[in-house]
């Protein structure tokens, strides 16, 4: 593990027309053979043989490009890397304080590298599905006692 190794593509800098056909030739073609546990990608030059590519990562591309041809951006980071805890704090969309306030509290593990704190995108990730589950049993508790109100 070390620093993250994160691949962004800013909203707009994939033409969203081509994205769009692209997708929609991708969806096709794992439609069409939902079996095939790869895809052959054939180009227009050169002797070489096609090109396999596992269908996960077809499925990825896609999904990348279904976003691009929507204008928004997309951020792929590996499930084993670490983050700072400002990149942590980014994700998590709160301050960076914050964030250290739950590391020293046990709601996110983390490991010290020298004086720097490392999280795990998979267990920030735990955290904010516990923490989402929790939000949403509150909002479920609050309409209950409303209905119980009348309000």
């Amino acid at each position: 593990m070390g620093d993250v190794q994160a691949k962004r593509v800013r909203p707009g800098s994939i033409d969203a027309e081509v994205a769009g056909r692209a997708v929609r030739r991708i969806k096709d073609y794992l439609m069409q053979y939902p079996e095939q546990p790869t895809v052959q990608v054939v180009g227009e030059h050169g002797d070489e043989g096609p090109l396999i590519l596992p269908r996960e990562a077809v499925s990825l591309l896609a999904f990348i490009l279904a976003q691009a041809a929507e204008g928004r951006g997309v951020t792929v980071i590996p499930s084993d890397a670490e983050l700072t805890t400002q990149q942590a704090a980014d994700m998590l969309n709160v301050s960076r304080p914050y964030v250290i306030k739950l590391l020293e509290t046990g709601e996110i593990p983390f490991r010290l590298i020298g004086k720097h704190r490392r999280i795990t995108f998979e267990d920030l990730q735990e955290y904010k599905r516990r923490d989402d589950a929790k939000r949403r049993a509150a909002a479920d508790e609050l309409a209950a006692l409303g209905q119980e109100l009348g309000i």
